[in-house]
């Protein structure tokens, strides 16, 4: 009558037998699950790979929707309250539940902790907040689990001063990351920092740098991960390339407007050809002499997210400041232009980009904003997260409201999240279906 849970020592007890039963089917079938990493309910259970067979794959291009959302869906919308100058916090957690491949890992229940503690893991903790976000509970949420673990984890980001959303970004993964290395995500060789955790196989990314001899023309190319990539701005210290001025354009849907750079101007000049000088003169593996060369920066292997980072804030030891310079983004971007395999249509560091490429697998939807307001001394960020489809919604700690498209491109910008379109799988599998169907 009052709704109460019943907690009954026997059901318990049958449980937790058939639960030890099912383990040892799964040990039987080489997978090796210990007792104690399934201990907790909800958590632990490995989950055999999905290979899709030829009539799954026809289902799969017949029926592509999956649920019907309707605009007043609010599953997922769950504000974070404010800890002390946690709002850095609170915005990258709304990014990352709002990130569509990560919310399907952790509401699926993929997540195997493989800790010999796993009230410190903090892959578990996100998973536990995964859930508690996607609850239906309207009230805030109080993520003083998180923040303890941080921490522990992150020291130089311990105590209630105000921190770096970009720095707790690359923290955050890099502890999930190094919680998550055992979960099985896929094939470590598509990934190139050869690991298979859910973190690198979603944000991982590989910088491509060239470096060429001016003497011989030698290339020397390296391949470094890469989670997130940091754009300078105008009015930085560095020198900034003017993009063409005066020259309008339709690029990634952005509308060159003399006096207004744009995401894709950033991206021009973070992958254009730079001197080196003679100062700063390498051996060549080539003429076995130092000389002067030039560097190259492209993506060889897009990630599933691209996160981008204005360097909004400098640090100098002349000043320490904050640009607030305008940085115009668009709500899809190609990063076909800014791939190596581009590199033929570039000419003295200008890129012939096509107003439309074609190359779906290259194009990305932006999902998530991530904003800062205020000075260096004194500031407080907020996001802005697509909930579904155009539905945009801004988290202000505890308090989210709807908004409007126009309100999230008008923003200052500060992170930028961008999810692929269409996923490898899909491209190499379902396409190829799509195309015998036709």
């Amino acid at each position: 009558m009052c709704k109460d849970y019943v907690y009954d020592k026997d059901i318990e007890q049958i449980a937790k037998e058939e639960q030890g039963e099912a383990l040892k089917l799964q040990a039987s079938t080489s997978t090796e699950v210990s007792h104690q990493q399934c201990s907790v309910m909800g958590l632990g259970e490995k989950y055999p790979t999905w290979e899709m067979t030829k009539p799954e794959l026809e289902l799969l291009g017949y029926n592509p929707r999956r649920r019907r959302i309707t605009s007043s869906f609010t599953i997922g919308l769950r504000g974070l309250i404010n800890l002390g100058n946690t709002c850095f916090m609170n915005c990258i957690v709304q990014a990352l539940t709002h990130t569509p491949i990560l919310r399907d890992f952790f509401l699926s229940d993929r997540h195997r902790c493989e800790m010999p503690s796993p009230e410190l893991c903090l892959v578990c903790e996100m998973s536990s907040l995964f859930r508690e976000l996607y609850s239906g509970n309207p009230s805030p949420h109080v993520p003083y689990k998180l923040l303890h673990l941080v921490w522990i984890h992150a020291r130089h980001l311990a105590g209630y001063r105000q921190q770096d959303a970009h720095e707790f970004l690359i923290a955050a993964l890099d502890v999930l990351h190094r919680h998550c290395k055992g979960d099985d995500a896929g094939k470590a060789a598509n990934n190139p920092n050869h690991c298979n955790c859910i973190i690198d196989q979603i944000f991982t990314g590989g910088l491509q740098s060239d470096v060429t001899c001016q003497a011989c023309h030698g290339v020397s190319t390296t391949i470094d991960p890469c989670w997130d990539i940091s754009l300078d701005l105008p009015g930085s210290c560095t020198s900034f390339w003017p993009m063409s001025p005066g020259r309008e354009s339709s690029v990634n849907g952005e509308s060159h407007i003399p006096g207004i750079t744009t995401l894709t101007d950033c991206l021009r000049r973070f992958t254009r050809p730079e001197h080196l000088g003679s100062s700063a003169k390498i051996k060549c593996g080539s003429c076995q002499s130092y000389q002067e060369s030039t560097k190259q920066l492209t993506m060889n292997k897009l990630p599933v997210v691209a996160c981008f980072h204005f360097k909004r804030f400098e640090h100098s030891a002349k000043q320490r400041r904050k640009i607030t310079t305008y940085i115009s983004f668009p709500l899809e971007l190609d990063m076909t232009p800014f791939m190596a395999s581009s590199k033929e249509s570039r000419m003295n560091g200008q890129l012939q980009l096509p107003t439309n490429s074609g190359n779906d697998e290259n194009k990305y939807s932006l999902f998530a904003v991530v904003n800062h307001q205020g000075t260096l001394e004194s500031g407080h960020y907020t996001s802005f997260i697509r909930h579904h489809k155009d539905q945009w919604f801004k988290c202000d700690d505890a308090v989210i409201t709807k908004a409007s498209i126009k309100d999230v491109l008008d923003s200052e910008g500060y992170l930028l999240f961008y999810h692929k379109q269409v996923l490898e799988h899909e491209s190499e599998k379902v396409k190829e279906m799509n195309t015998q169907a036709y």
